[in-house]
C-alpha cells in the first residue's frame, strides 16, 4: 500500500483497512496507529525530515511521538497548502483535496 493511501485511510480512521486482515482484529488500535504514525514518519519524502533511529525507538516507548506527529501533521498541511491541494466545498469552506490511488 503507498503512503498517500496510508495517509488517507489514517486521516479518516480506517486503520482497520490498512492492518492485516490476518491478525482477526487481534490487536490494540491505540497500538496501530501509534506504528502508523511512526512509519509514516519514517517515509517522508525528505530524507532530513525523517527521524533517526534512536527517536524512532523512543517513539515506539511512546517517547515524544505526540509532539513529533502534531509538528509532521502541520508541516504536512502547510505543504498540501503551497502546493494548492485544497478544494473548497458547497459552503466555501477550503478542503484538503487527496487525489484517489
Amino acid at each position: 500500500m503507498n503512503t498517500g493511501k496510508v495517509k488517507k485511510l489514517e486521516r479518516e480512521k480506517r486503520l482497520d483497512a490498512i492492518v492485516d486482515p490476518n491478525l482477526s482484529k487481534n490487536y490494540g488500535i491505540q497500538e496501530v496507529e501509534m506504528m502508523i504514525q511512526v512509519a509514516m514518519l519514517c517515509t517522508q519524502s525528505s530524507p532530513e525530515e525523517r527521524p533517526a533511529m534512536s527517536e524512532v525507538v523512543r517513539s515506539l516507548e511512546i517517547e515524544g511521538l505526540a509532539e513529533r506527529w502534531e509538528k509532521w501533521q502541520h508541516i504536512e498541511v502547510t505543504r498540501r497548502q503551497e502546493l494548492g491541494d485544497y478544494k473548497e466545498d458547497s459552503t466555501g469552506e477550503k478542503i484538503l483535496f487527496m487525489p484517489r490511488f
